[in-house]
């Protein structure tokens, strides 16, 4: 039935759009921004928009009847493109050239649809072949349709005019807002007070060495975050199950250690506090994705659908390093680079802020860490918008012969933030629970 069909097109206006941009050069800055010349689906009018296109960036002729017909003769391909005589019709398709980007939108709608129709074909023929995974059918298809997606992105160019009073009336709305931070606070007021919240769109690294303790205060971030102010947020736990996080969450909540918990060494009244502490996790908007070695795409697919469904609005990844490339082929440093650019691309395109945790060189162990100290790759420093380091004496260091259970002091290095000040934070560890708490000072 699918043969019988034509695929869908629109001559007229991919005539018109060709047209238009004929009678004026202006219209080539908005149709470059949703065409491509496979987007046409007649090969005369993809000929001539490759011809227009190649005048457009050689940059020394305009591209005209004349021109273009000159352009496709040195080319070899004017009569495949239907002679000068069609060439010169297309003119007399518009009147003007002001409904360019309506034009151009048509041709690129039916350019998708195109797309779609062949995408299914080839997730028709692929699942019909038993020697290829099902899995590995449905991770293809879904790259190729966020490749589709990703693909159709237009660019956005304001004015000062139309940018200023957009921006005057976020002032005025944070400005009036009872809100004491403009992101999302972490719960650690000295470090929302540098950093004004985790900012939507922003990429947020938190970096350490093994045992500093990442995933005990990226937990403690997201329980202030979603019990506190009942905030949906998403932790994706690449490294430890959703039970061990569940018991750790618990724990702390409940101020009970979880090596009792799971020794069932627990006392009568514990028993009491643990059910208050499950009654409060039971409610608060927490997501937890356990997903061991997550494709970037995978991690993609479900950020987009948590934050479709449940709104989310802030997500945690523990941590970058484990998350596995599409393209295994590569070097790690350049894949490391590709999740990182993903994750960056993510938040903005979700519109809220993703804080991913990332492990440390060696070298961090000798002295304070600092940017050159964040594994794998520079992209990470580069795509991140701010990047926080934990920084505290192991218990070895301090003192061999004590076990190491008493609370310490640790330090929060802000060593980049792009909008704002870098800066040192002290926090509390509290070992027994596996989590961080604000540091009290004693000058108060």
């Amino acid at each position: 039935m699918l043969r019988d069909k034509v695929p869908p097109h629109n001559d007229e206006a991919e005539q018109a759009a060709l047209g238009a941009m004929l009678l004026d050069n202006d219209s080539i800055d908005t149709a470059v921004q949703y065409l491509t010349p496979e987007d046409f689906y007649s090969n005369a009018n993809r000929r001539v928009y490759k011809a227009i296109l190649s005048l457009f960036n050689q940059g020394r002729q305009k591209a005209d009847i004349i021109t273009v017909v000159a352009e496709l003769r040195q080319a070899g391909e004017l009569e495949g493109a239907g002679g000068p005589s069609y060439v010169a019709s297309l003119t007399n398709v518009v009147p003007s050239s002001a409904n360019i980007d309506y034009y151009a939108k048509i041709v690129q709608d039916c350019s998708l649809r195109r797309s779609l129709i062949r995408v299914s074909a080839e997730v028709s023929t692929r699942s019909f072949d038993e020697s290829v995974e099902s899995r590995v059918v449905l991770e293809e298809t879904q790259k190729k349709i966020f490749e589709l997606a990703e693909n159709r992105h237009v660019v956005s160019v304001k004015s000062m005019k139309d940018l200023v009073p957009g921006t005057i009336n976020k002032i005025e709305e944070l400005y009036h807002s009872k809100k004491q931070y403009s992101g999302i606070p972490s719960g650690f007021d000295d470090l929302d007070n540098l950093t004004s919240g985790f900012q939507p769109s922003e990429l947020i690294i938190i970096g350490a060495r093994p045992s500093m303790g990442k995933t005990a205060l990226a937990l403690s971030m997201a329980a202030n975050i979603t019990m506190g102010q009942k905030i949906p947020a998403a932790f994706f736990s690449l490294e430890m199950s959703d039970l061990a996080l569940g018991f750790r969450l618990i724990s702390a909540e409940a101020k009970i250690e979880s090596e009792r918990i799971k020794a069932r060494l627990l006392k009568p009244q514990d028993y009491n506090s643990l059910m208050q502490a499950a009654g409060r996790l039971y409610e608060a908007p927490l997501y937890i994705v356990d997903i061991p070695g997550i494709t970037i795409m995978d991690l993609r697919v479900q950020a987009r659908r948590l934050r479709t469904l449940e709104k989310v609005e802030i997500i945690f990844i523990d941590y970058l390093t484990l998350i596995t490339s599409e393209n295994s082929q590569i070097p790690r440093y350049e894949q490391i680079a590709e999740i990182s650019r993903s994750l960056k691309g993510l938040a903005r395109e979700l519109g809220i802020p993703i804080v991913a945790l990332s492990q440390l060189t060696r070298e961090a162990e000798k002295e304070r860490p600092n940017l050159a100290n964040i594994r794998a790759s520079g992209a990470i420093e580069q795509d991140a918008d701010m990047v926080i380091f934990i920084h505290r004496e192991r218990e070895s260091d301090k003192n061999p012969d004590k076990s190491g259970e008493n609370d310490s002091t640790a330090e929060l290095i802000i060593a980049k933030q792009r909008n704002g000040p870098v800066g040192l934070v002290k926090v509390t560890f509290v070992k027994k629970y596996a989590t961080f708490a604000p540091f009290e000072r004693t000058d108060r």
